[in-house]
Order: C-alpha cells, then structure tokens, then sequence
C-alpha cells in the first residue's frame, strides 16, 4: 500500500476517497474501455462467422473438414499460444504485447476477406488467432492491475460484459453481412475497429503498463514449441474423433503425437530455469477446481450460438438475419447478467456467483433438451437461450475474478494465460463435440448440407434425424454444465473467496 507523510502520520495514499485513489479509479476505467475494445473486437469476428458460416461455405463450396476447421483452425492456434504471450508479457511487458495484438488481428482481417480459395482463408484465420492471443493473454492482467481491488469485480463485470455486447451486435450483424454485403464484409468490419482499438490503446495505456517487473529473463522457448505441439495433436485428435471416427488413422496419429510429447514436456520444463508451465503455481484448490469450471462451462456454452444459428437455418429453414435474430437471447442474457454480477461482486462471493452462474447455464440448457422438435414456440427456446446467457455471464464474472485475487502477482500473465489456455481447450472441443455429434446423426452424403445451412430443402426425413443429434447434443452440453457447478462448489465456500470491500 503507497502511503505519504502528513506531519508524522503516514495515510494510505490507495484508501477510497483519496485524491490518489480517485485518479487510480479514473485511469483504471479508461484501461477498460481499451480492453473492453479488444474483447469486442474478437468476440464480433467469432459470432458473427458463426451465423455467416453458412454463407462462407457455400461461397468455397467447401466439403465439411473444411467447413469445420474454418471454426477449429482459429481457436486451435489461439488456445496453444495463450501462455506463450502470457509469458512473453510478463518478462516484456505487457502493453507493446497487447498492440501488436490488435495490429495482426487487423492485417489478418483484411487479407481473410480477400481470400481466393478456403485453405487462404483457414491460414488468415490462423494469423487472426495469434493477434487474438496477444490480446486475450494481457486484457485480464491489464484491467487486474489497473483497478484497485475493492472496484475489481466491477471493472471485471464491465469487460465480461462487452464480450455479450459483442455477441449480441455479431448474430445480427453477421446475418446482414452474409444476406447483403457478402462474405468478405464478414472479416472487412474488424479492420477499421482494430485501427480505432489500436490508436485509442496506444494512446491510453501508460508505460508503466508496459515496463516489466523484475529482471528480463529468457522465454522459455523449448517449452512453448513442445506445448504448442502437444496440444495441436491433442486437440487435432480430439475434434476429428467424432467425424472420422476413433480408429481414423488421423486420430490415432494424433493421440499418439500428444501422448509421447507428455514426458517430453515434463523432461523440458524440469530443466528449465523459468518454465512457461509452472504446475506449482496450481497446487491451490481454488485454482485447480475453478479452472476445471472453467473447462466445463465453456465447453457447455461455447458452441451454442452455432448451434442454434444451425438448428434455426438447416432444420427450420430460414435465412440468416432470422437465425441471428433468434439467437439473440444469449447475449441479451449475458449482457444483463455480467454488470449485475459485477456490482454484486462487493458483497457476494466470487464462488457464489461461479455456483450460481453454472447452475443457470444448467438449467437453460435443460429447457433446450427437452424442446428440440422445430415446431417449438419460439419463446421456449427463447427462454432456454437467455438462461444460458444468464448464466454465462454470471460465471464468467465470478470465476475471473476468483482466480485473478488467487494469483501471485509475479506470474499474472503466464498463470492467465494458462487460465484462458484452459478454457479455450473448452472451446475447442466445444465446437468440435457439437458438431460431431450433431452431424453424426445424418448420413455422410448429407453433412455439407447441415453446414451450408440448407439441409431442410433437400430431405425431410434427415431433418427428423438431425433433430435427434440436436437432442442428443444439448444433453452432453447439459450434463457438461452440471459438472462444471460441482466443480465451482468444490473451488472454495464463500467464507474462503469472500469479495475484498
């Protein structure tokens, strides 16, 4: 705590109501709005390709792998450079880490719309990925340090909340784009929102933000190359499993690469003087178990725009600016659920809010399990969606700012990228399990047209089955969303995460 000597008194220079605090809270709102921009930013890119996807697919005529890693090749890369940039943050800085964040994500952005053939366009979106993991591996940390700790859970219900403001402009926007502007726009509309992110930051963000703390040590190279290459395998094997089947030899390979790398992993980092996977640093039992939470609901949560933008245009029939409408109650829902949470969060506990948030999530999704059929009520399925969004946005603030109050401050960077690492983990196979099991129910000849979004102009009698992947798929996501509240109850009670005051 800074303190300054009044006579012989020494008064806390941090203490609500003082001039030092007040400016701390002024500059703390403004690295805010900065990283609010770049959750924004990357949250309108993913829903609005998850509503256009349709269009994306049959623009390429791509064939379902392709269709598929559209989705997957993005949170693939971005999942297994997390900690690499949380690193390289930590021991470089993090603000010049962030910038060039935003400045690939925009130059990604604009050669993605000029893409001449699909596999351009997965390679773009793997340029996108790595822009993105600049920005996610450093928006936490940068707002955790801004803010004074009493205001955190407010200035974390903010940033959780821009990410529904996103989802909730990109559903819509990303039906326009795809019945209107064509593909391209898709991409095109983040390059003058990266510009305007990326001058507002580099105005804002002081140097400070950008000057390591403590000596420069080296990055741990060897075991960043090992984990990104453990985890492509893994999550390569894991998302091609449903559709190829587990004894596909592209599965096995890929289980078989990521189970060899695990020693080898072990054998580096022991080695290493400063590991980029420092297990040590999740011996606690609120970190261990509120990053498995954390697992679990994004693997619950993450496909369900998708997933619904799919039921509403395969199954039902419509066209995209209706799908996008209709899955707007997700982000309506988290949009009104994280800066609740958020002011909430100075007196009731980070966990209660996680616990709480999971079993809304839970409960959305039993509502969609047992309404599949696409004759629903609009206003059922509706109501399942904004549950969900509820929840969703209620956990993420609980959780975030759980684990952000557990961490060391020395290792802020690496430990929230490992934090995002898992989650997108979650994401990954989130898409992955969805669409796997969701496509696994109609005949291979027919998948591209489930994708393409026209299922239901070709064959009745394949709606019908798809409506038993679309059954079958919301009870694993609603099993998933009951194990993650476990989890969160087993993170710690709210006498052990009480909310600083």
């Amino acid at each position: 705590m800074c303190v300054r000597l009044v006579g012989m008194v020494a008064i806390p220079q941090d203490l609500p109501g003082s001039p030092e605090y007040s400016a701390r809270l002024r500059y703390a709102w403004r690295v805010c709005s900065v990283t609010s921009l770049g959750l924004v930013l990357i949250g309108v890119s993913g829903s609005t390709l998850n509503v256009a996807l349709p269009a994306v697919v049959r623009h390429f005529r791509a064939d379902a792998f392709a269709s598929g890693w559209i989705l997957l090749s993005f949170m693939l890369v971005n999942t297994a450079t997390l900690v690499f940039f949380g690193r390289v943050a930590d021991l470089l800085g993090r603000r010049e880490v962030y910038l060039a964040g935003f400045a690939l994500f925009t130059a990604a952005s604009l050669l993605a719309g000029l893409s001449p053939g699909v596999w351009f366009l997965i390679a773009m979106r793997v340029l996108q990925a790595v822009g993105a993991a600049m920005i996610l591996a450093n928006g936490t940390v940068i707002i955790t340090d801004a803010f004074p700790p009493d205001r955190l859970s407010q200035g974390m219900g903010v940033y959780i909340g821009t990410l529904s403001v996103a989802q909730l402009a990109g559903p819509t926007l990303g039906g326009l784009i795809a019945e209107t502007a064509g593909w391209q726009w898709i991409f095109w509309v983040n390059v003058p929102a990266g510009l305007i992110a990326f001058g507002w930051g580099a105005f804002t963000l002081r140097k400070a933000d950008r000057d390591p703390q403590g000596p420069r040590e080296p990055v741990d190279a060897a075991g960043n190359l090992v984990v990104f290459a453990l985890l492509s395998a893994a999550l390569v094997a894991l998302s091609e499993a449903g559709s190829r089947g587990p004894g596909s030899p592209v599965v096995i390979t890929g289980a078989v690469v990521a189970a060899l790398l695990v020693p080898v992993l072990v054998a580096v980092e022991r080695r290493a003087s400063h590991p980029v996977l420092d297990v040590r640093l999740f011996g606690e039992r609120v970190l261990a178990f509120a990053n498995l939470a954390s697992f679990c609901n994004a693997l619950a949560r993450s496909a369900l725009i998708l997933l619904v933008a799919l039921y509403f245009q395969a199954a039902r029939g419509v066209d995209a600016v209706t799908a996008a409408l209709g899955v707007l109650p997700v982000p309506i829902g988290m949009a009104l659920a994280s800066p609740l949470a958020g002011a909430l969060g100075r007196r009731v506990s980070p966990y209660a809010l996680s616990v709480g948030g999971s079993l809304f999530s839970a409960s959305g999704l039993g509502i969609l399990l047992l309404n599949t059929a696409p004759a629903t009520p609009y206003w059922v399925v509706g109501a399942g969606l904004f549950l969900c969004g509820c929840g969703s946005g209620t956990f993420l603030t609980g959780n975030t700012t759980q684990v952000m109050k557990a961490l060391p401050p020395g290792s802020l960077g690496v430990v929230n990228g490992f934090r995002l690492m898992i989650m997108n983990v979650g994401i990954v196979l989130s898409v992955a399990v969805t669409l796997s099991v969701l496509t696994g129910s109609v005949s291979p000849r027919l998948r591209d047209q489930v994708y393409a979004g026209t299922l239901s102009r070709v064959s009745p009698v394949a709606v019908e089955q798809l409506m038993d992947g679309f059954q079958r798929t919301y009870g694993v996501l609603f099993a998933v969303a009951l194990t993650g509240a476990l989890l969160a109850a087993l993170a710690g009670n709210p006498r052990e995460a009480s909310p600083a005051r």
